[in-house]
C-alpha cells in the first residue's frame, strides 16, 4: 500500500496493531517469533481489516535484549532469523550429520513460553548460524561468491559492522572502549584495511552472510504484508548504544563526552541518563546528515512509515556531562548561553557568579558525619580547596562529575562503610546544588532546577527577578534555535524518503514542536490515558474528536501497562473515562447507586467499549497493541495483568522485551468473533470524516 505524504488529506484513515516481531507465534516460530512469521500475522491482519502493522526496532542489539540499545543502525537481529528455511539449511545437514540434531536439539529445548530466553536463543541460533555458514563455499573459499558481491556493494556499512562484530567476538563482546587501543576509533581507512586481511576474511564473510539471509528473509516478509495491502510501520530509536558499530566507526558523529536523558520531573527528582552519547548535528549536517539518511533508505526497503522515537531530541536534546551519574546537571543541546558580562550588567560580580555556579560545601555538614573537624577537613581535602580560613570549600578542578565523588577513597579517614557512603552521597548533593552551570569559559546556563538550589534562597527578590527574567529572555531565543534546527533536520530526513514519518512526542511541551512537525507532515502520538486538559480541575479526557488530525492514538504503548492493567490498577482514571464516554458503556449509569460496581472490574464487554470509544478519534491512524485487541476475548488473557505488558522502564531484567503472544497466529486466525469485533472497530474509525 503506498503512502503519499506530501499532505495530510493523502494520508488514509487507517487502524492498525502494534506487537514486538519476537512476541509473534506460530507453528513454526516456536521459540520466538522470527521474520518469516510475519507472513502468518499479516493474513490475520487482513481477516481482521487491520491496515498497519507496527513493530518495535529490529535492529542487532548484541547481549541487551532492549531494541532501543542498537549495536548497529543498519543490521538486522539474527535472533529473529528462520533457521531451516535459510537456502543452505538442507545442504548443510546433508554436509554435517550433527547440525539436524543441533536444530532439533533447539526446537526441543525452546518450546513456547510466556516470554522467551534472549541471551539463550540468541546463543543457540549464533551456533546455528555459524555451523550452517561453516558448510558454504563462501567460508571454505573465504571470498563472497556473485549474490553476496553485488550485496555487500549496496549495503557499504556491512564492511564496518563485519569487522566491529568480529573484534566484539575476539574481546567477548566487551565495549570497545576497553580495547587495545589500535582497536580504538580506527579510520576508515583502517576499519577497510582489517575488512581486506586474508586471515580475517573468513570470519567477517560471516557476518555479512548472515546479514544477507536475514535481509532476504524479512525483506520477502515485508513484500508479502504490503502485497496483503498493510503498511509495515517500523521504528528508529533517536539514540545509538554507547558500544555501538556506528559510535566505533562513526565518532564526528557523535559527542562522547555527554550522554543522552531527559531533565527533572515528578517521576525522576534526578531525571533520566540514558547512557547514549548525543549526537553532533554540526558534522551531521557537514555531512547532509548523510548516516541519518542512509538510515531512513536502508529501512525503507522493509517499511511503508516508520516512527521517530523521542523527535523532541531533533529539536534539543537534554546533555549529560559523562562523568555525572543523574541528569541534574544537564542541559539542552543546542543552548543559547548568557555572558558573564551580560551577568556582570546586572549586578552579580564575579564572586556573586562563583557563589551561583560553584557549590560551596560547609564543614559542619561533613561533621555530622565524622563528629570532628579535623577528620572533615581531611575528608574534604581529599575532593575540595578551602575558601581561605573560611569553613567553605570549593570541589577542586579534578572533580569533573559525580562519578569522580562516589569513587573517591576514604578508607584512611572513615572507618565504617556505611558512613564512607553517607559523606560521598551528601558530597554528590552538594555537587548537584547549584543555580548556575558555567557551561563553557564564561558563558553560563540556569541548572534545570535553579530556584531550588541553595544558592538561589540566598538572593534578594529583585536579583531573582532579574536573573528570571533573563532566563525567559534566552530561553525565546533557544526556541527559535530548536525550530530552526528540528525543521532543518526532519526537512532532510523526511525527503528522503517516501516512508510516511510518525513522532513520538509524548510529553513535549516546547511551543514550536507541534508547528514544526505540522510543516514536515509527521504524525504524533496520543495515548488516550495521557490525552487529557491537565490543566484544568478533575483533568478531564480530550474528546476523541478534538484529537489532532495530524496523529496516530493508541490505547497502550511499550513502556505503559495495558489497558487491562491500567483499568485494574488506576480505579480514579477508568472510572472518570467510563463517565467521561458513558455511551459507549452499555448499561452504565454513573448516577445510579453503586454504579461503580458496573465497571469495576476489567471484562471483555469493557476492553470492546474501550476500543469502540477510542475509534472516534479524530486521528488518521489509530495503532493498538495486539494485547490490548486479545482482552475481547477472556480466553487470551493471562492470569496476571502485569505480565502482559512489554516493558516496565527504568528496570533492566529479564521480564522486559520478552512478551510472547498467548495463542498461535493460527489459532487467532480461526477466530471469527473476535475477529468480525476487530473488523467493526477498524470500520468504524476509518469510516469517521
Amino acid at each position: 500500500m503506498a503512502v503519499k505524504s506530501s499532505k495530510t488529506s493523502n494520508i488514509e484513515k487507517l487502524t492498525g496493531t502494534a506487537i514486538p516481531l519476537g512476541a509473534l507465534y506460530t507453528k513454526k516460530s516456536l521459540a520466538i517469533g522470527e521474520y518469516t512469521s510475519l507472513k502468518a500475522f499479516a493474513d490475520f491482519c487482513k481477516k481482521a481489516g487491520l491496515k498497519i502493522i507496527q513493530l518495535l526496532p529490529v535492529n542487532d542489539t548484541g547481549t541487551q535484549s532492549s531494541p532501543y540499545s542498537g549495536l548497529s543502525a543498519f543490521a538486522l537481529h539474527p535472533i529473529y532469523a528462520d533457521i531451516a528455511s535459510l537456502p543452505e539449511y538442507e545442504s548443510a545437514c546433508k554436509a554435517d550429520k550433527k547440525l539436524k540434531k543441533t536444530y532439533d536439539a533447539f526446537v526441543k529445548d525452546f518450546p513456547y513460553t510466556e516470554r522467551f530466553n534472549y541471551q539463550q536463543i540468541l546463543n543457540r541460533k549464533t551456533e546455528l548460524l555459524r555451523a550452517i555458514y561453516d558448510t558454504t563455499d563462501i567460508a571454505k573459499n573465504g571470498s563472497p561468491d556473485f549474490e553476496l558481491s553485488a550485496w555487500i556493494d549496496e549495503n557499504p556499512w556491512i564492511v564496518e559492522y563485519s569487522v566491529f562484530k568480529n573484534l566484539k567476538w575476539q574481546y567477548m563482546q566487551a565495549s570497545w572502549k576497553s580495547w587495545k587501543k589500535a582497536d580504538q576509533l580506527p579510520s576508515q581507512k583502517e576499519i577497510e584495511k582489517r575488512w581486506n586481511d586474508s586471515k580475517l576474511k573468513k570470519e567477517h564473510l560471516f557476518y555479512a552472510w548472515t546479514q544477507w539471509r536475514l535481509s532476504q528473509q524479512f525483506k520477502e516478509s515485508c513484500d508479502y504484508v504490503r502485497d496483503q495491502g498493510i503498511i509495515l510501520k517500523g521504528d528508529m530509536p533517536i539514540m545509538m548504544n554507547e558500544d555501538s558499530c556506528d559510535a566505533w566507526s562513526h565518532p564526528e558523529f557523535f559527542n562522547h563526552n555527554l550522554r543522552a536523558g531527559s531533565p527533572v520531573d515528578g517521576e525522576n527528582p534526578c531525571g533520566q541518563n540514558w547512557g547514549f552519547p548525543t549526537y553532533n548535528w554540526k558534522n551531521l549536517k557537514k555531512a547532509k546528515y548523510s548516516w541519518w539518511k542512509n538510515r531512513l533508505i536502508s529501512a525503507s526497503q522493509y517499511y511503508g512509515a516508520y516512527r521517530l522515537d523521542h523527535i523532541l531530541g531533533f529539536f534539543r536534546i537534554w546533555a549529560i556531562p559523562e562523568n555525572d551519574t543523574t541528569a541534574i546537571l544537564g542541559h539542552a543541546e543546542p543552548y543559547t548561553g548568557i555572558s558573564r558580562e551580560e551577568l556582570n550588567e546586572l549586578g552579580f560580580a564575579d564572586d556573586r557568579l562563583r557563589w551561583l555556579s560553584q557549590p560551596h560545601v560547609k564543614t559542619s555538614d561533613i561533621d555530622y558525619f565524622t563528629w570532628n573537624q579535623k577528620k572533615s577537613h581531611e575528608v574534604l581535602s581529599l575532593c575540595c580547596d578551602q575558601l581561605g580560613t573560611e569553613e567553605l570549600w570549593l570541589f577542586k578542578k579534578e572533580i569533573t562529575g559525580d562519578k569522580d565523588i562516589y569513587a573517591l577513597d576514604l578508607s584512611g579517614v572513615c572507618e565504617q562503610k556505611e558512613t564512607c557512603d553517607a559523606i560521598r552521597q551528601k558530597l554528590a548533593e552538594y555537587w548537584n546544588n547549584r543555580t548556575l552551570i558555567e557551561i563553557e569559559d564564561d558563558v553560563f546556563i540556569p541548572v534545570w532546577t535553579f530556584n531550588k538550589s541553595f544558592a538561589w534562597t540566598t538572593l534578594s527578590e529583585e536579583e531573582k527577578e532579574k536573573l528570571e527574567t533573563l532566563f525567559l529572555e534566552k530561553d525565546k531565543e533557544q526556541n527559535k534555535q530548536w525550530s530552526e534546527q528540528a525543521t532543518d533536520i526532519l526537512k532532510n530526513l523526511t525527503g528522503a524518503v517516501q516512508m510516511q514519518a510518525c513522532g513520538e512526542d509524548l510529553g513535549v511541551c516546547l511551543e514550536c514542536v507541534p508547528e514544526v512537525m505540522k510543516e514536515q507532515n509527521i504524525l504524533g502520538l496520543n495515548v488516550l490515558r495521557w490525552t487529557r486538559h491537565w490543566a484544568e480541575p478533575s483533568q478531564p479526557y480530550v474528546d476523541f474528536e478534538d484529537y489532532r488530525e495530524l496523529s496516530v492514538t493508541t490505547t497502550s504503548v511499550h513502556d505503559s501497562s495495558t489497558i487491562r492493567q491500567w483499568w485494574e490498577e488506576d480505579a480514579d482514571a477508568s472510572k472518570l473515562f467510563a463517565r467521561t464516554f458513558v455511551k459507549y458503556f452499555e448499561g452504565y449509569d454513573p448516577d445510579a447507586p453503586n454504579a461503580e460496581n458496573k465497571i469495576k472490574n476489567f471484562t471483555p464487554e469493557i476492553a470492546e467499549s474501550i476500543l469502540t470509544a477510542t475509534a472516534e478519534t479524530n486521528s488518521l491512524w489509530c495503532i493498538h497493541p495486539l494485547q490490548d485487541f486479545l482482552y475481547m476475548d477472556v480466553n487470551y488473557w493471562l492470569p496476571e495483568s502485569k505480565n502482559e505488558r512489554i516493558n516496565v522502564p527504568g528496570e533492566v531484567t529479564e521480564f522486559n522485551w520478552t512478551y510472547r503472544m498467548p495463542c498461535l497466529i493460527e489459532d487467532l486466525a480461526k477466530n471469527k468473533v473476535l475477529i468480525d469485533k476487530i473488523k467493526q472497530i477498524a470500520k468504524k474509525h476509518e469510516g469517521r470524516k
